[in-house]
């Protein structure tokens, strides 16, 4: 499972209008973007993943991923893990890429991702989740459709500059579309984004004054009500209010820090996505600690369809699955599945707010090759051949040299290390997970 070829693509599927995240204020996104990266191996097999992007800002992440990850095995997720952390220390944050790997581990053994985890084929629940700001009247509208639609649960988003409007929003829409609907919120205050416009920053006070109108109202859940590392006053909060408080989304990083907000008490329901938290291996390890804790699990997912599946899987093999609901990023017109899975050959519907899990090995989905070619841009190629030929240009040859000796050396030695191992019956790959 040696990887022989990295292929990396800037990708940008258009929107049929803008679309004002309720996280970005003021700023219309008219497409989907993100970066893909396809690992192959020496025996052909694909893994796929992505990460998000405002555009072309990863021009240079080549550079870096060739010398770093030919030659390692794609099944060798510990050294996949620690490769990551070392290209972390150069500031790049691509922990995305590990689920390729995990990608290529499934479609080896025929299993989906979440069965290699030890989950087992069946349904999940979705909850509708929004992505922009809207009045109380139009939300209304919005919660209905989505209930017409099989949806049970919506989550809904507040990000005005007063207390009072937020409030108001929330009160007026459970007014029009009654009790027994689950309803959750999210105030996207964990990564406070004013790139365009202003956008509001909330203190203790006053999310403690909405998380106690929400409880009154009869939500269900309040999403990121403070920022991302105000553990004491998050803790503080939770212990002040019978809601179910939630978070730990994107800017909180790895096990350690999630261990500290487990150890404070900080949350009621963990949401790690695994496009940001350091990929499949390290988010499992962090769904472990949770639940064994005795909270909940239910991760983040609005990314793209790629970042949806990765998270899909490891949903599906939660312990709280049956009793949580995955995110559905989902906010017509403009947010649509055409949208959001844009290349992929068939996108996450839903039926009557349920998804079934895939049987297709690997993360579960296939790259529609075509679309591909529409809406991506190939920026970069590795192969071994191409990494010693720039490794001359570079260095010399004399140094070049030097340098694959040394890398070889390190790759063979790791990889008979890996192969006595399996050979003794062990298995590297639940040891990475924990």
């Amino acid at each position: 499972m040696k990887i022989s070829q990295i292929d990396l693509w800037h990708v940008s599927v258009p929107s049929p209008g803008p679309f004002y995240p309720s996280w970005i204020p003021g700023f219309p996104q008219t497409a989907n973007r993100f970066t893909l990266i396809r690992l192959r191996t020496e025996g052909g097999l694909e893994g796929w993943s992505a990460g998000s992007a405002m555009g072309r800002e990863r021009d240079g992440l080549g550079d870096l991923l060739g010398p770093y990850l030919l030659g390692e095995r794609a099944d060798d997720i510990a050294s996949i893990q620690q490769r990551i952390r070392e290209m972390g220390y150069l500031g790049w944050r691509i922990g995305w890429i590990e689920p390729a790997c995990w990608d290529i581990i499934g479609k080896a053994r025929n299993q989906p991702v979440y069965e290699v985890l030890g989950g087992a084929p069946g349904r999940v629940k979705l909850y509708a989740s929004t992505g922009e700001v809207r009045c109380g009247a139009d939300r209304i509208v919005e919660v209905q459709k989505r209930l017409e639609e099989g949806f049970e649960a919506v989550k809904l988003r507040v990000h005005d500059q007063t207390l009072e409007q937020d409030v108001a929003q929330i009160q007026e829409t459970r007014e029009g579309v009654g009790e027994e609907v689950v309803l959750g919120v999210d105030a996207n205050q964990a990564w406070r984004v004013a790139v365009v416009a202003d956008a509001p920053k909330w203190d203790y006070e006053r999310a403690h004054a909405f998380c106690k109108a929400a409880e009154e109202l009869n939500y269900t859940w309040v999403e990121e009500p403070l920022a991302m590392d105000e553990y004491e006053e998050m803790a503080r909060l939770r212990e002040a209010t019978d809601i179910s408080i939630s978070g730990g989304e994107l800017n909180n990083q790895g096990l350690p820090e999630f261990k500290v907000m487990l150890e404070k008490g900080c949350y009621d329901w963990y949401q790690p996505d695994a496009v940001f938290t350091g990929g499949i291996a390290g988010t499992w390890r962090i769904i472990k600690e949770v639940t064994d804790a005795g909270f909940k699990y239910s991760p983040h997912t609005w990314t793209n369809g790629i970042g949806f599946a990765i998270n899909l899987q490891l949903h599906g093999a939660s312990p709280t699955r049956e009793s949580t609901y995955l995110e559905y990023p989902y906010d017509p017109p403009n947010w649509v599945p055409e949208v959001r899975d844009g290349i992929l050959k068939r996108p996450w519907t839903h039926q009557n707010g349920m998804l079934e899990l895939p049987t297709r090995a690997g993360l579960g989905f296939e790259i529609d090759a075509r679309a591909l070619r529409k809406y991506g841009s190939h920026f970069f190629k590795a192969t071994r051949l191409r990494m010693a030929v720039h490794a001359v240009l570079d260095k010399g040859i004399g140094t070049a040299r030097e340098i694959g000796a040394a890398r070889d050396a390190r790759l063979e030695a790791r990889h008979r290390e890996l192969e006595a191992r399996i050979a003794r019956g062990e298995d590297p790959i639940q040891e990475a997970i924990g």
